[in-house]
């Protein structure tokens, strides 16, 4: 929320219970939104050791396949959650793609264009910024492509 603060963005906080679901269908539920508009942010490492983000709906699954080619990778595969913290500066659930500790290419599902707003996670588990996905892409440089498993 700082740097969208920084960057002039605007956008809106919402919270959900820390301790209570973790998963974002339910997530998206308790905030009363469409899974289609609720975004997760997964990190991937590349064939070539670059790292990847891949922002998409809570209620679809990366296809490894489709994304190595967005991102021009022979393949990719998920983080180990382990390491996640040191990399991101993020947990597990609270994974945002706004303000890791170093920007990584990006790239959204392409159905975040078709919404005036999506939710990202603000940083931390509990919390989440509803923002539009324009600025989204624009601060981070990101691109959109269809990644996602039929």
């Amino acid at each position: 929320m700082r740097t969208l603060e920084q960057k002039k963005i605007a956008y809106t906080p919402h919270e959900y219970p820390a301790d209570g679901p973790v998963d974002g269908v339910s997530v998206a539920a308790y905030l009363n939104q469409d899974p289609e508009q609720v975004f997760k942010t997964l990190v991937t490492k590349g064939a070539g050791g670059g790292y990847y983000v891949f922002d998409i709906p809570v209620a679809e699954n990366l296809d490894l396949k489709k994304a190595a080619k967005a991102v021009g990778e022979k393949s990719i595969a998920m983080l180990p959650q382990k390491e996640l913290l040191p990399l991101t500066g993020y947990v597990h659930g609270g994974c945002s793609p706004v303000g890791m500790k170093k920007q990584f290419p990006t790239v959204f599902h392409e159905t975040a264009e078709l919404f005036d707003t999506i939710c990202v996670s603000a940083g931390k588990i509990g919390a989440q910024v509803e923002v539009a996905p324009a600025d989204l892409i624009a601060l981070l440089g990101a691109q959109t492509a269809d990644v996602t498993a039929e």
